[in-house]
């Protein structure tokens, strides 16, 4: 165990197009996919369903907007996500790609470098109905990829956040991490540097979008076992979404990151669900209290709530690489968890940002 383990006893969106399946008789059960036992293989569909139309490739098609709510793909789903494309059912897309439509293309578990996830990596993955008392932001199931264990403490499977350890930092190599990062957070100073990842786990999902798409939205819960006792120390878990081609008015292709510019991380800005006290040098208000931690593991700790991140689509209708990633810095010890829901396509053009969701 790492010694440092020692010392611890509003915005309003407009138009948008779900991203559920047609309402229609072609039905379609999951594809085939990868599973658990060849390390994060590639999904590539969910049967012959999704839908069709004569013209499937925009937003206004029967496939996208009104004519069948999010997340009816996403009852009774494996806790663990087998079949990657599960990973894309639970946060709220489940139209496949085909010839001249939009879609889903592929879906594969992956690392924090993209190499696939395999052995007890495997186990920072899972598909939720719940996290605690924290419900799906729509459907049935959300998406959860954690540096330890993806489950809550009633689920099988379930490890502790102070220290499911799926690597050793003594042993083990660390993982790459995406070009960039990680990357230091101003408010802590110059003397902070961040440790290389470890733990790391994540869903990359490669998607054709919409041809008349502008924008893209999804929701996402961030929680951290690092506070309150390493802010602004070398332990500064992050989570990324990653989004190839990248956003040419971002320095990277990360979507997610505070008012300051910080990457959703131990020391952003984001942790308002926590009792409040002073950590790493800085007061933390947490107005909205300690309860969203209630059945997590994460009681003592600290989350953001559902935030919700928003950004252009800059070519409608291309290929878009998108990876969802979670890490632990420095070490493989006290863990971070995220969860990610409603995933939407927008008719209206956009900048990019994050903040609390629109009530």
């Amino acid at each position: 165990m790492s010694s440092k383990r020692a010392l611890i006893g509003s915005v309003v969106f407009m138009v948008a197009c779900s991203a559920g399946p047609a309402n229609d008789d072609s039905g379609g059960g999951p594809g085939s996919g990868g599973d658990d036992n060849n390390g994060g293989s590639m999904g590539t569909g969910f049967g012959d369903g999704g839908g069709g139309g004569t013209n499937n490739n925009v937003c206004t098609a029967k496939t996208c907007v009104g004519n069948s709510p999010q997340g009816n793909c996403d009852d009774g789903l494996d806790i663990v996500g087998t079949d990657p494309m599960s990973g894309a059912k639970a946060i709220g897309l489940c139209k496949v790609y085909e010839d001249g439509g939009w879609g889903v293309k592929s879906a594969q578990w992956v690392q924090s470098d993209g190499v696939p996830l395999a052995g007890m990596l495997l186990d920072g993955k899972g598909v939720l109905d719940n996290f605690g008392g924290v419900n799906p932001r729509e459907g049935k199931a959300m998406l959860a990829i954690s540096s330890g264990s993806a489950r809550s403490p009633e689920d099988p499977g379930w490890g502790d956040p102070s220290g499911y350890q799926k690597m050793d930092e003594f042993i083990d190599p660390p993982h790459g991490a995406p070009p960039g990062y990680p990357k230091e957070s101003p408010s802590c100073g110059p003397d902070v540097f961040t440790g290389p990842p470890y733990d790391s786990a994540g869903l990359r999902l490669v998607v054709q979008t919409p041809t008349d798409a502008k924008s893209f939205s999804f929701d996402f819960d961030f929680y951290t076992y690092e506070f309150p006792s390493w802010i602004c120390s070398e332990y500064n878990d992050f989570f990324v979404a990653m989004v190839n081609p990248k956003i040419s008015s971002l320095p990277d292709g990360n979507v997610s990151f505070d008012a300051q510019g910080n990457t959703i991380s131990v020391n952003a800005g984001f942790l308002q669900v926590c009792t409040a006290q002073e950590a790493g040098g800085k007061f933390f208000d947490c107005p909205l209290g300690p309860g969203e931690l209630n059945s997590t593991g994460f009681e003592t700790h600290a989350a953001t709530s559902w935030l919700q991140t928003k950004a252009p689509i800059e070519a409608p209708g291309s290929e878009v690489t998108f990876d969802f990633l979670i890490w632990d810095s420095g070490d493989t010890v006290l863990d971070s968890t995220t969860l990610i829901d409603n995933f939407r396509f927008e008719l209206d053009e956009s900048g990019t940002g994050t903040l609390p969701v629109p009530e």
